[in-house]
């Protein structure tokens, strides 16, 4: 088994990072503030995935290569895919969610893993030569 190269592990920490700051900040905006409904979904997503692109590449003074994009963004959807999964099976275990709310749910999901895609695809926040 061969080890992690040090970017590697960089990338599984950000995309962490960027899961745990979604969750502390659904709490934060959703408990405490009172804002909801997809406007607060696309706050939150723009503001983890600038902040994990603005953290990239200060940490590494470089835009992310093609492969660590690719990871870091099947990392972050895909932990926060089975995470919805999880929040979709409780509420189904309640009530069956209806066509129209799987679909506002879907895009709930989805707004995190294509913002991220699309600060990381742009060069949002390359270090100036």
């Amino acid at each position: 088994m061969r080890e992690p190269s040090p970017s590697s592990v960089a990338v599984t920490h950000l995309a962490l990072g960027g899961v745990v700051t979604v969750i502390v900040l659904n709490l934060l905006l959703r408990t405490f503030v009172k804002l909801g409904g997809l406007f607060t979904t696309l706050l939150i997503a723009a503001l983890v995935a600038a902040g994990m692109t603005l953290w990239f590449s200060w940490r590494n003074r470089r835009a992310p290569l093609q492969g660590e994009r690719r990871r870091l963004l099947a990392l972050y959807g895909g932990i926060l895919a089975l995470l919805y999964l999880g929040l979709l099976a409780m509420m189904a275990l309640q009530d069956d969610p209806s066509p129209m709310g799987l679909l506002i749910f879907g895009l709930h999901y989805f707004c995190y893993p294509l913002m991220a895609w699309l600060f990381f695809s742009k060069g949002f926040g390359k270090p100036s030569q």
